[in-house]
């Protein structure tokens, strides 16, 4: 049996092009670009790294994004007063803050002074509300990113057994609720679990975010089961591996992402279309 290969990739690129492209060209029709304002703090290669990726698939969706750069010396109150400009300027409809930040900057602090229309990350208490209520908002973009992989590899998440490892508020939790609004039967999996082997064997689809590098193997995975790997880590002898020790997993599952290029750039594409979506909302 050979898995197929959930190319966040290539699906984030086909999207943005027959998807969000004509939706931008659609807003300057009536005299808007979508901008969205990424907030960098310090030097860090892995953030560095993440916001080239947003700009390169902002500039290919047309629309405007700028990266705010301050170094690790910046005061809290320096950022909450760019939130507060940023939320105050009506052509700006995104805005997100790099995360990890110093320690000496609350993230609590910066996420609930940004306002909810513009949280294209969709982490204010408010968008997160929505979305555990069920009701329309700009969603968190990994979980929304991972849902859509998920329905593009042909797997219907109605009925379905999803069985989330990682119970973290930026993914665990929230693809957890989205996957249960697309009326699938959703497990919870962290480290207080007893006999994780034993849920785990119950999923048809196994989303996997506990950031431990390759974590579940191969023969912890039921046959025929969808696999979403949401782990990066780069290893000793180089190259990058996920939280799945894919060279097993891939013998057992009936569709698996990768790592490099699977949710990574989905993550991405979702935060260009929240932006797209928060400018059609404001316009």
């Amino acid at each position: 049996m050979t898995a197929l290969i959930i190319s966040g990739k290539d699906i984030a690129e086909n999207l943005l092009d027959n998807e969000l492209v004509p939706r931008v060209e659609a807003l300057k029709a009536k005299g808007v670009t979508p901008r969205l304002i990424v907030i960098l703090i310090g030097d860090h290669a892995a953030s560095a790294s993440y916001v080239r990726q947003k700009e390169k698939f902002a500039e290919r969706a047309g629309i405007v994004a700028e990266t705010w750069r301050y170094n690790d010396s910046v005061t809290e109150a320096k950022i909450l007063e760019e939130i507060k400009n940023i939320n105050e300027d009506a052509s700006i409809h995104g805005v997100i803050v790099q995360l990890p930040v110093p320690d000496h900057i609350s993230v609590e602090k910066i996420l609930r002074a940004i306002h909810p229309s513009k949280d294209v990350d969709g982490f204010t208490p408010e968008n997160v509300g929505q979305l555990f209520l069920g009701e329309p908002t700009l969603e968190c973009c990994t979980p929304k990113g991972i849902i859509r992989m998920i329905e593009a590899s042909g797997e219907d998440l109605n009925g379905k057994h999803v069985v989330v490892v990682g119970r973290s508020n930026i993914v665990g939790k929230p693809v957890a609720i989205l996957a249960l609004n697309k009326n699938a039967t959703v497990t919870i999996c962290h480290s207080r679990t007893k006999d994780l082997e034993a849920q785990i064997a119950q999923a048809d689809i196994l989303i996997v975010a506990v950031g431990r590098p390759e974590m579940i193997k191969g023969d912890q995975i039921p046959e025929g089961c969808t696999v979403i790997d949401v782990g990066i880590h780069r290893k000793e002898g180089g190259g990058l591996c996920g939280d799945v020790e894919f060279a097993s997993a891939v013998k057992k599952a009936r569709a698996i992402s990768p790592v490099p290029g699977g949710v990574g750039p989905m993550t991405v594409f979702c935060l260009i279309e929240n932006t797209i979506e928060a400018a059609e909302k404001l316009s």
